[in-house]
């Protein structure tokens, strides 16, 4: 990515705009610089990503992926797995940690889609957070990949980069999503969460950001402030 770095730094210079204004020109610069498909989990369909998701809980995506196959294989519908052996499911999953509390709401979350729901996971925010391990981040996750609906999905990596770059203030994960809802428009929303999120794993570290070699130095009050810093140092 550093050719693309070295252009993109050199033609997107700091603009005078509104945080809407300033929103849209990082997705701009985001957009172009990483890839069209951004994929953090493996998936075949809206069920493996449900369950997935649900999984991917205070661990990485690299665990969950681990331990995908073996569930699927074992368990590939959610008629299957509600009728699991929680014992088994703790056995495969039991390296993403919290297993068993994730045991139960997957397999709860299986019986709900498939006795609620008719088998087919549902896309309403309001019947996907009724499901067993789906929180609000979840469910936008579900409703941006699966169904391609607008979609601010709040997670670590997210709120780091949106905060630096002056975009939303505070922690609280919802108010995060509605500041930021407010700035982007709905058709780039799911987009804009990917490629911030992956901003955030690539270049926006937690300790350490990569202030000089990132896309959005020009533009980034928090590049700015740190290359500042070392001016005056």
């Amino acid at each position: 990515m550093t050719e693309k770095t070295d252009r993109l730094k050199k033609t997107d210079k700091p603009e005078k705009t509104d945080k809407a204004g300033m929103a849209e020109q990082v997705y701009r610069i985001l957009d172009e610089f990483y890839p069209e498909l951004i994929e953090f989990i493996d998936s075949a369909d809206a069920y493996q990503h449900l369950i997935a998701v649900i999984l991917s809980a205070q661990t990485t995506d690299k665990q969950v992926n681990a331990v995908l196959p073996a569930l699927f294989t074992r368990f590939p519908v959610p008629e299957n797995l509600m009728a699991a052996d929680p014992a088994e499911v703790e056995e495969i999953i039991h390296s993403v940690g919290f297993f068993r509390v994730k045991a139960r709401n997957i397999i709860a979350a299986a019986r709900d889609i498939q006795e609620r729901f008719n088998g087919v996971v549902p896309e309403a925010m309001g019947e996907l957070l009724s499901i067993p391990g789906v929180g609000r981040k979840s469910a936008h996750v579900i409703r941006g990949k699966c169904f391609g609906l607008p979609a601010i999905i709040v997670d670590t990596h997210f709120g780091r980069v949106v905060r630096r770059l002056g975009l939303a203030q505070g922690k609280n994960p919802e108010s995060v999503e509605k500041q930021i809802a407010g700035k982007i428009s709905s058709e780039k929303q799911y987009r804009f969460s990917m490629i911030i999120n992956l901003h955030g794993r690539e270049f926006c570290h937690a300790g350490r950001p990569k202030c000089t070699a990132c896309p959005l130095a020009a533009i980034c009050p928090s590049a700015q402030n740190i290359s500042e810093s070392v001016k005056s140092s």
